[in-house]
């Protein structure tokens, strides 16, 4: 019998056969008391009665799949004789479960540097009907082509793996819907968050966003002289980022908001001892293990001030003059130097 069956269904039962005659073979029939049926009796045309089995309420295969039932006929005689055949019942499965998963939601964490074909986690559903109707097979639901690219289920074990490479920094995490189909076409869905933890795959990037050169040798110490801003575009430790300078100048490099430094005069130019100063920005970060930059050159040139007086070749000059010297004659010459350049260095 399915248990789509309603009550009131009623099922021919085998008739008793007895030999006697008159009275003695008069047969009454009962059935086991069981609430999920009754017995009665459906007379022919021809006066003779049937046993029919009545259903009387709805079954329900994944509560009670069989029933065993015993029928008694007895004859009208004395003494009373009976007969009894046992009666089992089957139910038929119906599709009216659908499938059901382990959790509505499933969580999982994977590194952004997972090789492809690595496991996420896997799903598991089932289904309290029976046969075809609890094979269950697993699917994507609808979804963004983004997130059906990179994973993939396989239909028979519920497994997700991964099949395109991940990047924390394009997109952080995944919700991926998951659905379970039984034989009968009923379908369960959950949700699997799919959590892309970051590694230390990008190095920090240095831009130089102005760069002030030449600068006054007499520029106070603090000068900015060029304005940087770092950048790494990983997470936690892997994205923090330090800078310094390499090579000998008198410079400094101070950190500023949201990422930026300051090249600063760290002591007093001085044009006549260098004209010109060469320095490299390095950027690490703090991953593990660290990732550096290339480095970003900077050149700055000093600008002249007039901070040097004119240097006679000699303090004192003696010159012996006969007193007959013509007008006009020259008596000595004298030489100064100044080691500023162009109109500051230029002496008369």
């Amino acid at each position: 019998i399915g248990e789509w069956t309603p009550p009131g269904a009623r099922f021919p039962l085998e008739m008793a056969q007895d030999a006697d005659v008159g009275s003695n073979s008069l047969l009454t029939y009962h059935l086991t008391n069981n609430p999920s049926f009754s017995l009665v009796m459906k007379e022919s045309p021809d006066g003779s009665k049937h046993p029919e089995l009545v259903l009387e309420r709805a079954l329900d295969r994944e509560k009670q799949n069989s029933f065993e039932l015993v029928l008694t006929a007895v004859d009208g005689g004395d003494p009373v004789r009976s007969g009894t055949i046992k009666i089992r019942v089957n139910v038929t499965d119906l599709n009216d479960n659908p499938p059901v998963f382990t959790q509505d939601q499933y969580r999982a964490r994977l590194r952004e540097d997972a090789p492809l074909g690595s496991r996420v986690l896997n799903v598991s559903a089932s289904d309290a009907d029976t046969g075809n109707n609890a094979r269950i097979t697993y699917g994507f639901g609808k979804m963004p082509a983004k997130v059906l690219q990179r994973f993939m289920v396989d239909a028979e074990s519920g497994m997700i793996t991964l099949k395109e490479a991940l990047d924390f920094e394009d997109t952080q995490g995944y919700t991926l819907l998951v659905e379970a189909m039984d034989g009968g076409g009923l379908v369960a869905q959950c949700k699997v968050v799919v959590e892309v933890v970051d590694v230390n795959d990008n190095a920090p990037e240095i831009t130089i966003l102005s760069l002030s050169s030449p600068v006054p040798e007499d520029a106070p110490i603090g000068t900015v002289v060029a304005v940087l801003n770092v950048n790494d575009p990983d997470s936690g430790e892997n994205g923090q980022v330090s800078c310094e300078l390499s090579g000998e100048a008198p410079l400094s490099i101070v950190g500023s908001s949201g990422g930026s430094y300051k090249v600063v005069t760290a002591s007093a130019l001085d044009r006549e001892q260098a004209s010109e100063h060469r320095v490299a920005v390095v950027a690490r970060d703090r991953g593990r293990p660290a990732l550096r930059t290339g480095t970003a050159r900077i050149r700055v040139t000093v600008l002249d001030a007039n901070d040097n007086a004119p240097v006679f070749s000699q303090a004192e000059y003696t010159v012996r003059v006969p007193e007959d010297v013509p007008v006009g004659s020259v008596l000595v010459t004298v030489t100064a130097t100044d080691a500023d350049e162009g109109l500051n260095g230029h002496v008369k």
